[in-house]
């Protein structure tokens, strides 16, 4: 073997495997391309995935809390009207 530095296996935080899973699970997300913008190879996130897959857990992961919106008062009278939403 060339090299004085032994082989050493990564290790990644619950948290940081969680924030990549959770990146993998958005709409339209690759995993291959998830995997490489965090540098880990791709295999290592797939298998994440499968563990994560097989082992029930108590509570959802969660990244993001409530964001509260405050919104203006409604006026009775515009109420009364229609809403059309366009997409």
């Amino acid at each position: 073997m060339e090299g004085d530095k032994p082989f050493t296996w990564r290790r990644y935080s619950a948290a940081g495997k969680a924030r990549v899973l959770a990146e993998c699970d958005a709409p339209g997300a690759s995993v291959a391309k998830v995997a490489m913008a965090h540098g880990i190879n791709a295999n290592v996130v797939h298998r994440w995935r499968q563990l994560a897959r097989e082992t029930p857990t108590s509570e959802p992961v969660r990244l993001s809390g409530f964001v509260q919106l405050a919104l203006p008062a409604l006026n009775p009278a515009v109420v009364a009207g229609e809403l059309r939403i366009h997409l």
